[in-house]
């Protein structure tokens, strides 16, 4: 197994990612999708409605390498041809681990997730920021 698809297992166990296409258009609506992935023989009526999710929100699609029948062996949900990532972090290593594989992977898409992850920990104070504050019990 390549470093990619073990990425892919670790957001599946995360919960970082959102499997299918009802789950992965819901996840675009929220603004929680950073990353839509489509497999490499998904129909065009589902890469065209990948592109429709992802407009509403300026999300990048990128096509994956690997056939739904291996993505859905891998997630556990039958006939997956689309998925969400919806973790920065993970979104930026799973796409620089298919930058580095794959040459028909995008490595442009790969350093603007890096730029935007690093820009997210720039505004939130570092990695390990606390959001809202800390409450003291007296």
């Amino acid at each position: 197994m390549d470093k990619a698809l073990g990425y892919l297992g670790l957001m599946r166990r995360a919960n970082a990612v959102a499997i299918g296409e009802t789950d992965t258009g819901a996840a675009a609506k929220n603004g929680r999708a950073v990353l839509i992935c489509l497999a490499a023989d998904a129909s065009a009526n589902a890469q065209k409605r990948a592109e429709t999710f992802a407009h509403a929100r300026s999300v990048p699609v990128t096509r994956l390498p690997y056939e739904k029948q291996t993505i859905s062996d891998l997630v556990s949900k039958a006939g997956c041809s689309m998925l969400a990532v919806t973790d920065l972090g993970f979104a930026a290593a799973f796409a620089a681990a298919l930058a580095d594989e794959y040459e028909a992977s995008d490595r442009t898409l790969a350093d603007a997730l890096k730029a935007q992850q690093q820009a997210h920990r720039k505004r939130s104070g570092g990695a390990g920021a606390r959001i809202g504050k800390r409450r003291t019990i007296e």
